[in-house]
């Protein structure tokens, strides 16, 4: 094993991996309150812009199991150099995109190349670091991990309103091109074994057929009236098929690409469905809050993001300070503090938003979410790993992470549906009270022609007002939704059993 990276070499290399993984992190969230923007620069609807944010976030779940054959076959410091620099040119040719299909193809590229760097870093940060600071090279990639997401929806309105929607992937060029030259002289000669281990290729082909059919279902189900179109009735059929292949093929396989014997045990089972849903409900909050404000609020991509930065502010804080906790209090109770905090938020925003309220109020539930996101992810990996032996743990990480990754990716091809349509169904409703009967509307007409709008224009703009109030009700039923998961999670939650910690 190679020694210990010490003084300046082991800071320039800290900062060089953090950054590595800042910009990847950082491109799961940087695109949200973009999607508006991105969607009229290549002329589509903004639900199909979601499109930008589930194909990275769906391939790069594919690619984590990857990521164990890959640096066996061609080394640690080579994968995550190659696939640093793969990330920044395929960055650069997403800022170059014309159209929706150009910017797809290179965000699943992107997405591809941006798995193995997520355990990779974490490893090469491990490695580089002294045993006894083990704890300190976590606790930095994980500070890493946290603000990132955080700072995604500030830069990214704040590019996008200032400049425009492709300088979000053209920042990455600099950022990228450091973190490969410093990476790559500083570990020069420390590069891991290789072998040729083989790969368990009828599984990885089940996998993305599988997953790739699902998402891609999930996407354009709404805009092909799911059951109703023969598209999607085969896409179904083949992603059932698929995967059910591919949970008999990895049950059976000596080296699976996904390692599903993991859930024979409780803990990981619990957690990892706990940590996949919780990431599922958060994710798809993260995406429609700020499409909510920029489509029906009138709010600019900068102040979208402002909105939506609140939520890691606390965590950024507290992230540290719970690591220092952990071995004292049971991470279950941790866990389900953070599940209480989403779930009464998520209530609270539902009872409070209207499309009056001001930016102060609504952000003020918004920073007590930020106690969910602190407690909620470093204790919940700490109960999925507490039985599982040490020789596992790479595969338990991958296996949970690349759940988690597709719940996010799922979430959001969900939540958007699921908005749309009720926001359809609720202007429905508010609709059957426009009649030429009710005293509000004859009152809404009168003042509406005194401003000079003829009869029609006078109608128009009413419907326009029911629109506005249809998706804040659709908004608000995600809240509700939301709300409701996570209390249903708090309580499955205490399915796991102690001892959390080896002694």
């Amino acid at each position: 094993m190679a020694e210990p990276i010490t003084g300046a070499r082991l800071f320039w290399l800290t900062l060089s991996l953090s950054l590595g993984i800042f910009m990847n992190v950082l491109d799961t969230s940087i695109a949200n309150v973009s999607i508006p923007y991105i969607a009229g620069g290549v002329a589509v609807s903004p639900d199909q812009g979601s499109w930008v944010i589930t194909s990275f976030a769906v391939t790069t779940a594919i690619a984590l199991p990857l990521t164990g054959w890959l640096a066996k076959r061609f080394g640690e410091v080579r994968l995550f150099v190659t696939c640093t620099f793969l990330f920044t040119v395929f960055s650069m040719f997403c800022g170059f995109s014309i159209n929706l299909t150009m910017l797809i193809v290179f965000r699943v590229l992107q997405g591809a190349v941006a798995g193995p760097m997520i355990p990779l870093s974490q490893s090469l940060l491990l490695s580089a670091f002294p045993k006894d600071k083990a704890g300190l090279a976590t606790s930095l990639w994980a500070m890493t991990a946290v603000v990132a997401p955080v700072c995604g929806p500030i830069i990214g309105g704040w590019i996008t309103y200032n400049y425009n929607w492709p300088w979000i992937f053209f920042i990455n060029l600099p950022v990228g091109i450091f973190s490969c030259v410093v990476t790559a002289v500083i570990l020069s000669g420390r590069e891991t074994p290789t072998s040729k281990p083989r790969i368990d290729l009828m599984g990885l082909i089940f996998l993305i057929v599988g997953i790739g059919c699902l998402q891609i279902l999930l996407d354009k189900g709404n805009d092909l009236d799911w059951f109703n179109s023969n598209f999607i009735v085969t896409l179904t059929i083949i992603s059932v098929v698929s995967l059910t292949f591919f949970v008999a093929w990895e049950l059976t396989e000596k080296e699976p690409v996904v390692d599903l014997t993991l859930f024979k045990i409780r803990n990981f089972a619990v957690g990892t469905i706990a940590l996949s849903l919780g990431y599922m409900a958060f994710f798809a909050n993260i995406v429609i809050f700020p499409l909510w404000l920029q489509t029906q609020q009138e709010y600019t991509a900068t102040w979208a993001g402002l909105a939506t930065a609140p939520i890691g502010v606390v965590s950024v804080v507290l992230t540290p300070f719970i690591g220092l906790i952990l071995k004292k209090i049971d991470p279950r109770i941790i866990v389900s503090l953070g599940f209480l905090a989403f779930s009464i938020t998520f209530f609270w925003c539902a009872l409070i938003y209207t499309s009056q309220i001001s930016f102060e109020k609504m952000i003020i539930p918004r920073f007590f979410q930020g106690f969910g996101i602190a407690f909620f992810f470093t204790p919940l990996i700490i109960i999925i790993l507490s039985k599982i032996p040490p020789s596992r743990n790479a595969s338990a990480l991958g296996t949970s992470n690349f759940l988690r990754i597709l719940g996010g990716s799922f979430g959001t091809s969900i939540s958007i549906t699921l908005w749309t349509r009720r926001a359809q169904f609720h202007h429905s409703r508010l609709g059957e009270s426009i009649n030429p009967f009710n005293p509000l509307v004859i009152e809404s007409r009168r003042l509406l022609s005194q401003l000079g709008l003829p009869h029609l224009k006078a109608l128009q703009q009413l419907d326009n007002i029911i629109y506005k109030e249809a998706y804040l009700l659709s908004t608000n039923d995600i809240f509700w939704v939301s709300g409701i998961v996570f209390l249903f999670l708090l309580f499955i939650l205490w399915l796991t059993k102690p001892p959390f910690f080896s002694h």
